[in-house]
């Protein structure tokens, strides 16, 4: 009972968010309903979060329109196949990820990338509804930034009644929050839009064109030549957007006391999607304003999602209902829905806590903004940068030195490996030729992280150069993960490197 209450609650919501994300990503608005009927029920039969609401969501939405709108005019029936075949692709890397038990790539997706990158993405969306909202048609070149500025630079093209309409619909869902976290604000703000239209008082942009009647199962509109060429940005478009799955569920499971399993998630996300392709949807993922009306509303296990699927289904022969709602209530909803994404406060302290990753951060920022729509390249740039840190860091071996009355301690922080090792050696020799009254030679190693193999022998090249030269030598500190290692090769008659 409790999960079929929360699964209708989160379907009033995401009827009219799926019609504007579909909007969003460049697809047919009934595209938007169908990926939020039957994919979210065959989502809760794989899900370990009992909260997680699958279907069209922000970030995807972009995504998708970024990759495809390159190669096809949106809403053409070219389009349309190409973003089932990506749904499709989304899906079966999303099932293999889960199926193969490599639900840990999601963690690819750097901390300070996502810092950057989500927000930039917000900028883009909120900008692309900027037109939407203004009630003026968006310039044909350009990206969201350029269309945004040009519509706000011609204050004279605006509708009266487009503004009007944007404003209401932002403050009944904003004004519905603030009287109750429950309150159907998408809700009554698309009744509304669609009673005034109707009504014949909105001269504005409408939806126009929602068929009604029960999904419609068939995979001859993908084109299956051209499914290649979507591999690398399905895969990107599957890390990235599970990623938002994988926070929700990670962050509910957290403050519940419970877990969730990043595998089985991947799998039920993957076969959202391949369900999604199947029935003429959208790529879809785990969206966080649903979830978390899903578990306001009192949710209890996973099925609520399946409800929320199954009251979209049954919505379906009625859907043409939605036809007169406003293009500016769409807006206006993806606008007020992306503000929570808007969050630059994060970058900013980053620089106090880290130079190199607010540079990855910051970069990605800049490249998803500055690239748009080739948000890929943006993704690849931040993946890039966070593995070119990973990898200064790696060779970055700092030494702290004592000397004081003959003995001269050493003390490395960082990872010994072989990139690093053959510094401490050549810093040794500098060290006691700097110090000629050195007697006894101590290295300190509880600063360091890790020691491979390349390293235990270089600090047994060490210790057997001091002791030729008739120093006393002591070794403390080795890390717990290396004792074993570097045990064996500091001891010449148990080395197995002799």
């Amino acid at each position: 009972m409790y999960d079929a209450v929360a699964g209708v609650s989160v379907a009033m919501v995401g009827i009219p968010q799926s019609l504007a994300y579909a909007e969003l990503a460049g697809m047919p608005p009934v595209a938007g309903l169908y990926a939020g009927a039957l994919p979210p029920v065959l989502a809760a039969i794989f899900a370990s979060s009992p909260y997680l609401q699958t279907g069209p969501v922000a970030i995807t939405a972009l995504l998708t329109f970024s990759t495809l709108s390159t190669v096809a005019t949106p809403a053409s029936p070219e389009y349309v196949g190409l973003g089932l075949a990506l749904a499709f692709v989304i899906g079966v890397v999303r099932v293999l990820l889960g199926v193969l038990r490599a639900g840990w790539l999601a963690y690819l997706m750097s901390q300070p990338m996502l810092l950057g990158f989500v927000p930039a993405a917000a900028v883009l969306i909120a900008a692309s509804q900027v037109p939407k909202a203004l009630g003026v048609n968006p310039p044909e070149e350009g990206n969201e930034i350029v269309a945004a500025v040009t519509s706000l630079a011609d204050p004279g093209a605006w509708s009266l009644a487009a503004l009007a309409v944007t404003a209401l619909t932002a403050l009944v869902i904003v004004g519905g929050r603030r009287l109750h976290t429950l309150f159907p604000g998408v809700l009554v703000a698309a009744a509304l839009g669609v009673a005034v239209s109707a009504a014949g008082l909105y001269p504005g942009a409408v939806v126009q064109s929602v068929p009604s009647g029960l999904l419609p199962f068939t995979l001859d509109d993908i084109p299956w030549d051209r499914v290649p060429s979507l591999i690398l940005p399905g895969v990107i478009i599957a890390l990235i957007g599970f990623t938002e799955a994988a926070s929700i569920a990670r962050r509910f499971a957290a403050e519940d006391g419970g877990r969730w399993n990043s595998n089985r998630e991947f799998v039920g996300q993957g076969v959202a999607n391949l369900a999604a392709a199947a029935v003429g949807g959208m790529p879809c993922g785990g969206s966080f304003s649903r979830s978390s009306v899903n578990r306001m509303s009192g949710a209890r296990t996973r099925w609520s999602g399946a409800f929320t699927g199954l009251t979209v289904l049954a919505f379906l022969p009625f859907a043409a209902v939605l036809e007169p709602l406003p293009l500016a209530v769409l807006g206006a909803i993806v606008i007020v829905a992306v503000t929570g994404l808007l969050k630059f406060r994060p970058l900013v302290r980053l620089w106090r806590v880290s130079r190199p990753q607010a540079m990855i951060a910051w970069a990605t920022f800049l490249a998803t903004l500055l690239l748009a729509p080739r948000l890929d390249l943006a993704v690849l740039l931040g993946v890039g940068l966070s593995l070119a840190v990973f990898l200064w860091r790696l060779l970055q071996l700092e030494v702290d030195v004592t000397a004081h009355d003959g003995e001269l301690t050493l003390a490395p922080r960082g990872v010994l490996w072989f990139g690093t090792a053959q510094r401490l050696d050549s810093l040794l020799h500098d060290l006691l030729a700097a110090h000629p009254d050195t007697v006894r030679l101590v290295l300190d190693l509880t600063r360091l992280g890790r020691i491979d193999t390349t390293g235990a022998l270089v600090l047994r090249s060490i210790l057997e150069q001091a002791r030729g030269s008739r120093l006393e030598t002591e070794v403390r500190g080795v890390p717990p993960q290396s004792q074993q290692l570097t045990d064996r090769v500091l001891t010449p008659r148990t080395s197995p490197l002799e």
